[in-house]
């Protein structure tokens, strides 16, 4: 432990500002994995209100990825590419869901 008044105050500021920045990074993980889970269902039963639930859990994540990085939790490059994963997740998997119902629709066109 340190005997010196100043090491002993940025121990504590360290400490403060380590916990602090754990908790920013754990509630940006839970917002993606909570993200992925409705995409995840999107694309296995496309409606609107499920759209609206993945559009507004995009734009919670998107919101704390951006709080992280104006405060120093994470760096303007890790946001970035955080939140380009989450689009390109989102894209990947609407191309999916567009090219299953375009093939079941010419399976049906072809079945007539």
């Amino acid at each position: 432990m340190a005997n010196i008044k100043s090491a002993i105050k940025r121990i504590q500021i360290s400490e403060r500002n380590r916990l602090r920045n754990k908790s920013y990074k754990s509630a940006v993980k839970t917002l993606m994995k909570k993200y992925f889970v409705a995409v995840g269902k999107y694309a296995a039963n496309p409606t609107e209100e499920l759209k609206q639930e993945v559009e507004q859990r995009m734009s919670k994540a998107y919101s704390k990825i951006d709080k992280a990085v104006k405060r120093g939790v994470l760096h303007k490059n890790n946001g970035s590419r955080k939140k380009a994963r989450l689009a390109r997740y989102y894209k990947k998997h609407l191309l999916i869901n567009k090219s299953q119902s375009e093939s079941m629709e010419s399976e049906d066109s072809i079945a007539s």
